[in-house]
């Protein structure tokens, strides 16, 4: 009789023939890059300032011109800011009366403001022909160079807070183009000696001989 031979007890457990496959390591995560925030809308990105931040800048120059005329008790420093004043202020009219306004017009739907900013223009150069090239002493002169500073302040009221923010929002006007624009103008103009020498002379005779 043969006897059922009893399979021999393993010593040790037989590894998987499959080896579970290795954990691979965390591929670290690219930072996804941000769109770049939108230029505001109509504006090229340009070195120098915009049109707008350019003409502020003109107003507060214009401003300290002024007091420097009022605070002055010398007569050649009070006839030097003068006619600095009026240059100023006539470079900065031209350059918004041939570039900026032209281009208002087109984008602004109030078509009102710029035909009062071009009146408002005119009575400025009558008052600056009334104080250009005269000597800065008397009563009267210091009245003429108070009215046209208060006149200057309410045409600057009308610009920056009626005209300069409805250009800032108008669709496809190009603020930065503008600014280089007016501020290689205004360069040529200063460069004028043309411009130094003659004088604004007011359109109505009345207005002149006050």
């Amino acid at each position: 009789m043969s006897v059922a031979k009893t399979p021999a007890r393993a010593s040790a457990r037989t590894a998987p023939l499959i080896r579970p496959a290795a954990k691979a390591a965390p591929v670290a995560k690219t930072p996804r890059k941000r769109a770049a925030a939108p230029s505001r809308a109509g504006t090229s990105l340009k070195d120098g300032p915009d049109a707008t931040a350019l003409l502020r800048a003109d107003h507060r120059h214009v401003a300290t011109l002024f007091g420097g005329i009022a605070a002055s008790r010398s007569a050649a420093k009070k006839r030097a800011l003068v006619a600095e004043v009026c240059l100023a202020l006539s470079v900065h009219a031209q350059v918004e009366e041939e570039i900026l306004y032209p281009a208002a017009t087109l984008a602004l739907a109030e078509k009102d403001l710029v035909p009062e900013a071009r009146v408002e223009h005119a009575i400025l150069k009558e008052l600056v022909g009334q104080i250009q090239d005269r000597e800065p002493v008397g009563e009267m002169f210091d009245a003429r160079v108070k009215v046209l500073s208060e006149y200057v302040k309410h045409h600057v009221r009308e610009e920056e807070d009626e005209i300069f923010p409805r250009l800032r929002r108008a669709a496809g006007l190009d603020l930065a183009d503008l600014g280089a624009r007016i501020a290689a103008r205004q360069a040529e103009l200063l460069a004028t000696p043309a411009l130094r020498e003659a004088p604004v002379r007011p359109a109505s005779p009345g207005l002149a001989k006050l």
